[in-house]
């Protein structure tokens, strides 16, 4: 976020998540002795006390927007695993001319080498995480939609009046509508990641000899024989107040 701000503004301010859920207030912010806003304290809505990064925070006009740690190191990676593997490649393309010492090439080689398997080990690591989180985000979907059933059963034998049941139906579809706004997101980026981490895979086989190609496509058909990108998230529309169809 840009540093030019008096974030000191935004203090008492609302915090709300990408998705729109309120997530707290600002309570202070931490600043370095250059003056460079480092964290944000923000309270929560039980009064808990949450620090986060001013990176993931975002401000304008229309508020104040944490964003998704997740989300940021998925960007960082799918940024630097194709970026070290280029340079990797390019580096291998000099060898091959003449243009680099074997010993510089094979210092260079595995220094990106152990780049990119560290990076791709915080990947495949990072996407068991976003896994984890769209689990979550399933079970609150589906227990969100045990709850507006309950809600429909219970205004059909009048054990709630008109009122309360448009109040509380309007608090589940919102929720409903934020749930699966983040897991819609969730699967963008896991999927994202993924691929970076497969065109990675094939990169490499692209660039090994033709009869080393042919005995991995026999041994390992699955792995290299047309692989399938992940499907793409499905939306979910929720029903509007005032029909009470389920």
């Amino acid at each position: 976020m840009s540093q030019n701000s008096n974030l000191f503004l935004f203090v008492g301010k609302q915090v709300e998540d990408e998705y729109g859920r309120v997530i707290g207030k600002v309570a202070t912010f931490v600043v370095t002795p250059s003056g460079r806003f480092d964290s944000v304290f923000m309270e929560q809505g039980d009064g808990r006390f949450i620090k986060h990064s001013v990176e993931h925070l975002k401000v304008d006009g229309t508020g104040v927007t944490l964003l998704s740690k997740m989300k940021s190191e998925a960007g960082i990676l799918c940024d630097h695993i194709p970026l070290i593997w280029r340079k990797d490649q390019a580096l291998h393309e000099l060898s091959g001319k003449k243009k680099i010492s074997p010993e510089l090439y094979d210092q260079l080689h595995n220094c990106f080498d152990g780049a990119l398997t560290q990076l791709k080990s915080e990947a495949q690591k990072l996407g068991e995480d976003i896994d984890k989180e769209i689990s979550r985000c399933a079970e609150e979907i589906k227990a969100l939609n045990y709850a507006l059933i309950h809600l429909e059963i219970e205004r059909e034998v009048g054990k709630i009046d008109d009122k309360n049941y448009e109040s509380a139906f309007t608090i589940i579809q919102d929720n409903l509508k934020h749930v699966n706004l983040e897991k819609s997101d969730l699967e963008v980026t896991k999927n994202k990641l993924s691929n970076i981490l497969l065109g990675d895979k094939l990169g490499k086989v692209e660039n090994i000899g033709t009869k080393a190609k042919e005995q991995i496509s026999r041994s390992s058909t699955v792995a290299y024989s047309s692989p399938e990108l992940p499907e793409p998230p499905v939306v979910v529309y929720v029903k509007e107040i005032g029909k009470t169809g389920i």
